[in-house]
C-alpha cells in the first residue's frame, strides 16, 4: 500500500496479507453461469469505480483508508467540486440500479445496498443537508485529518510522507478560503463557530508534533519547499483565527437542531435499520426503566446493612429508588485514578481485559498493535475517547485508542466530577468499549473482510453495536470477579447508550431545552454534571450518530437470540462471536440475515 494503486487493483490490495484468524466468509457465491455471472461482473465494474472515483474526490478520507494513491492532495469544496462528487454519485447510482439485484451473490446483495446507500447520501449530503454551508467542523477535520492521517502512522518512509504533506500544507490556506466563502454565518450555529474557534490552533499542533521534528529527513529543495509550506500555514492559520473570532463567532446564529425532516432523512441512511424514530424512541424508554429497575435491584444488595444507607423498600417510589442507586453508585465512584493518571489506568486496563478474554475463550483475538494516545488536539471537545483504527487498505499499522486529556483550565471541582464519572471500574469499561473486545477488536476483524468495498463503508451501527454488547458480554462472564459495583457501573454505562438515542431527537426533533437534557442525563441516567455537559455539547454538535449505540446493540442482542434459538443447544459463544465478526461490519441486520440464511431486504 506505499505505492501507486490502479484502480482496480484495490480488491487485490485488501486480500493482500491477510492474516489467519477467524475463518472468512468468501466474498460471495462465485458466479457459474449467465445472469449471475453477469450480474456480479458488472456489480463488481461499479465498485471499482466507485472506490476509485471516491477516492480521487475525497483524498484526504483515502489517506486515512489506506489509498496513497493522492496523499498530496486535500479535498475540494468549491462549487465545482460539490457538483463533481454529485454529478459522480448519480451516475453510479444509476448503473448500480440498472443491476438486477435479485441476481446477485448473497454477499453482493448486501454490497449492493451498502453502496446504494452511501451513494444517495453523498448526494442529499450536497444537496440537501448541506453541512459545507454551516458547519465549520466539515473544514476544520479536513484540515487537521489532512496532515494527522498522513504522520500518524508509519505507512511509509518519512521522506515520502514529508513530501506529501508539503503539498498539502500548501493547499490548506485555499481550503480555509472556501470556508470563508462557502459558510453563511446566519446559518452556522454559535456552538459550532465556538468549538472551532478553539479547535483551529490544533492542525499547527500537529505540524509541531510530527512535521517540525522530522524535518530533517529532507534536505535541499524539498526541505525549502516545506519550510515555506509551513511558513505560510502559520499565516494562514492566524488569519484564519482573526476571521473566526472576529467575524465567524460573532455573527453565528444558526439553530444547531436540524429538525424533524433532515434527522429522518439523515438517520436513515446513517442506521439502514429496520427501526424507526418512534420505535427507537418507545424501545429506548422502555430499557432505561428496566435497566433503573435492575440496578435497584443492586443496590439493595450493595447498601443492605450499611450505616446510613437509604430506604430499600421492594416497591420504592421513584425518589427512594433514585437515592437507592445513587448511593450504591457513590461506593464505586470513591475509586477513582488522578488527575494525570487516567492514560496509565487505561494501559493496566487493556492488558487485563485482553487476558481475561483469551482466558474464557470468548472470541479469538487478533495479534494486531493497539496504543493508547492522547487525543490530538484538533479532534478534541467532541467525545472523551475514541478508536482509531488504521484504514482497511493499510495493513499491520497500529490502531489508537485515544482519550483527551483534562482541560488545563477546568476547576477542581469539575475535575472531581469528572473523574468520578471516570472512576476505576469505568475506565475498564471504557477500554472493553474502545479496545478489547470492542473497536479495536471489531476493526481488525474488519479490516480482514475480503470485500474493499464493505472494509470502506464499516457500519458505525455495527461498530457501536459491537461495542456496547461487548460491555454486558465481559461483565454476564464475570469480568472482575462478578463484583456488583462493576455491573452497576456497566448498567450505568449502558444507561448512557440508553439516552443517547433518546436524547438525541429529543433535542433535534423535539427542541429540548438543556434543561431537559441535563435532566435526562444526570437523572435518569446518573452521569456526572461534567459528562453530561460535555454530551449537550456533543448532542449540538452532532445529528444521527448517538442513536447508533443503542440500535446497533438492540439489533446485535436480536440476532443472537434468533441464532440461539435456532442452534439451542449446539450454540457456541467463540464461535457465535467469531463469525458475526467474520463478515465485515455490514449494518447488523444484514449480519442476521447471512447467518440465518433470510433473504437479504
Amino acid at each position: 500500500m506505499r505505492r501507486h494503486v490502479p484502480a482496480l487493483a484495490l480488491l487485490t490490495l485488501a486480500l493482500a496479507g491477510c492474516q489467519t484468524m477467524a475463518p472468512a466468509p468468501s466474498a460471495g457465491t462465485p458466479p457459474v453461469a449467465g445472469a449471475t455471472q453477469t450480474a456480479d461482473a458488472r456489480f463488481q465494474a461499479v465498485t471499482n469505480e466507485w472506490l476509485d472515483g471516491w477516492m480521487r474526490l475525497n483524498p484526504v478520507s483515502a489517506t486515512q483508508l489506506g489509498d496513497h494513491r493522492f496523499d498530496d492532495r486535500i479535498d475540494d469544496l468549491s462549487a465545482n467540486g460539490r457538483q463533481q462528487l454529485v454529478d459522480f454519485s448519480q451516475q453510479l447510482l444509476a448503473r448500480l440500479d440498472a443491476i438486477d439485484r435479485t441476481q446477485l451473490s448473497r454477499e453482493n446483495q448486501v454490497d449492493a445496498l451498502i453502496l446504494r446507500n452511501q451513494l444517495q447520501s453523498d448526494v442529499w449530503n450536497m444537496q440537501a443537508f448541506q453541512s459545507w454551508a454551516w458547519d465549520p467542523q466539515v473544514y476544520n477535520g479536513l484540515a487537521g485529518g489532512a496532515i494527522y492521517n498522513l504522520m500518524a502512522r508509519d505507512f511509509a518512509p518519512m521522506p515520502q510522507r514529508l513530501k506529501s504533506a508539503t503539498a498539502r500544507m500548501e493547499q490548506l490556506p485555499a481550503l480555509f478560503a472556501q470556508m470563508r466563502a462557502n459558510l453563511d454565518p446566519a446559518r452556522v450555529p454559535l456552538i459550532h463557530a465556538q468549538t472551532v474557534a478553539k479547535q483551529n490552533a490544533g492542525v499547527l499542533q500537529l505540524v509541531d508534533e510530527f512535521i517540525t521534528p522530522n524535518a530533517g529527513q529532507l534536505a535541499g529543495a524539498d526541505r525549502a519547499r516545506l519550510d515555506a509550506a509551513v511558513a505560510t500555514l502559520r499565516k494562514a492559520v492566524a488569519e484564519q483565527q482573526t476571521w473566526l473570532d472576529k467575524t465567524l463567532v460573532p455573527n453565528a446564529k444558526g439553530d444547531f437542531r436540524i429538525g424533524r425532516e433532515l434527522y429522518d432523512q439523515k438517520l436513515k441512511f446513517a442506521l439502514m435499520s429496520s427501526l424507526s424514530r418512534q420505535e427507537i424512541g418507545d424501545r429506548a424508554k422502555a430499557e432505561i426503566t428496566r435497566v433503573r429497575g435492575e440496578m435497584y435491584a443492586i443496590a439493595q444488595t450493595v447498601l443492605k446493612g450499611r450505616k446510613g444507607a437509604p430506604a430499600l423498600p421492594a416497591n420504592p417510589t421513584d425518589d427512594q429508588r433514585q437515592k437507592a442507586i445513587e448511593a450504591a453508585l457513590e461506593l464505586a465512584y470513591r475509586d477513582h485514578p488522578s488527575r494525570d493518571g487516567v492514560v496509565d489506568a487505561a494501559k493496566s486496563a487493556l492488558a487485563q481485559v485482553t487476558q481475561f478474554v483469551r482466558d474464557r475463550n470468548l472470541v479469538s483475538v487478533p495479534s494486531d498493535p493497539v496504543k493508547i494516545i492522547l487525543m490530538p488536539e484538533f479532534q478534541r471537545g467532541v467525545a472523551v475517547a475514541y478508536c482509531d483504527s488504521p484504514g482497511p487498505l493499510d495493513k499491520g499499522l497500529d490502531t489508537y485508542f485515544a482519550i483527551s486529556p483534562i482541560p488545563d483550565d477546568w476547576t477542581a471541582a469539575q475535575t472531581e466530577s469528572f473523574l468520578r464519572e471516570y472512576n476505576s471500574r469505568m475506565i475498564h469499561l471504557l477500554t472493553i468499549h474502545e479496545a478489547m473486545p470492542g473497536h479495536y477488536l471489531e476493526g481488525a476483524y474488519s479490516a480482514r473482510y475480503p470485500s474493499t468495498l464493505r472494509g470502506v463503508l464499516r457500519s458505525g451501527l455495527f461498530a457501536e453495536g459491537w461495542a456496547v454488547y461487548a460491555e454486558n458480554m465481559m461483565a454476564t462472564n464475570g469480568y472482575m470477579g462478578d463484583d456488583p459495583l462493576f455491573r452497576l457501573v456497566q448498567l450505568k454505562f449502558y444507561l448512557r447508550t440508553i439516552s443517547n438515542a433518546i436524547l438525541d431527537q429529543g433535542v433535534h426533533v423535539d427542541g429540548w431545552s438543556r434543561e431537559q437534557a441535563m435532566h435526562l442525563m444526570t437523572h435518569d441516567a446518573f452521569q456526572q454534571e461534567r459528562e453530561a455537559a460535555g454530551k449537550w455539547v456533543r448532542t449540538q454538535l452532532s445529528s444521527a450518530q448517538l442513536p447508533t449505540y443503542f440500535v446497533g446493540v438492540q439489533e446485535q442482542y436480536d440476532t443472537r437470540k434468533a441464532v440461539e434459538a435456532k442452534l439451542g443447544p449446539a450454540f457456541d459463544q467463540r464461535a457465535y462471536h467469531d463469525k458475526v465478526l467474520s463478515y465485515g461490519a455490514p449494518p447488523v441486520r444484514f449480519v442476521r440475515e447471512l447467518m440465518l440464511d433470510q433473504p437479504i431486504e
